[in-house]
């Protein structure tokens, strides 16, 4: 027996950077790609938590599941905050990964490297079956933005964001490290005790 936790994305690779610090917990990580009749919510949202609650409560009310709802993006201070909650659609119409670094390198083009710092942002908001919010988290990860792309792990802006304690950027970072230090990662260890306490108490029920 175990507790189905659906996250509301279809990135594979934000599952795999939290099966390691939920398995523990016996609960068993999902994808909406795991669930052909999830609905697709529009990110209507201002600001990162708005938009997680909207994916975890419209999410959980349509599937009457668990559902961890979950926005994060990169700020950079150069930008006044940009690309922000816009950031995976920040070269849009037809926005990539590889569109989204080339604008933002762009944007920052004759910028020194001390006034480069941004910081990535986490939100995690976890619903029940009806639509409650019953746990809510925030993390950030300050670092900086590298004049060119290094490093091939990672996704979004990874191969730009530099952590300045390790010198290297999200996407030369190994695995292992990015688990510990990212902001999903430390969200989703403020998230644990909360899930915990949900499972001791009763109040998710394995099924």
């Amino acid at each position: 027996m175990s507790r189905i936790l659906i996250m509301g994305t279809r990135n594979r690779k934000k599952l795999g950077e939290l099966l390691h610090l939920l398995t523990p917990l016996g609960i068993e990580l999902r994808s909406l790609d795991d669930y052909p009749t999830a609905c697709e919510v529009e990110e209507t949202g201002t600001t990162f938590a708005e938009n997680a609650a909207l994916k975890a409560v419209v999410q959980a009310q349509h599937l009457g599941e668990w559902v961890l709802g979950e926005d994060s993006g990169l700020s950079v201070d150069a930008l006044g905050g940009e690309p922000g909650v816009y950031s995976a659609r920040f070269s849009a119409p037809d926005p990539t990964d590889e569109k989204n670094n080339s604008l933002l390198l762009e944007r920052l083009r004759d910028m020194p490297l001390e006034q480069r710092t941004a910081h990535y942002t986490c939100h995690a908001t976890l619903s029940d079956p009806q639509g409650r919010i019953v746990a809510d988290v925030e993390a950030y990860c300050p670092g900086r933005i590298r004049f060119e792309r290094v490093g091939s792990g990672g996704f979004g802006y990874d191969p730009l964001f530099e952590v300045v304690e390790y010198g290297r950027t999200f996407g030369e970072l190994p695995v292992e490290v990015k688990a510990e230090i990212s902001h999903r990662a430390q969200a989703m260890r403020q998230l644990i005790p909360q899930l915990r306490q949900l499972i001791e108490n009763g109040t998710w029920a394995s099924k």
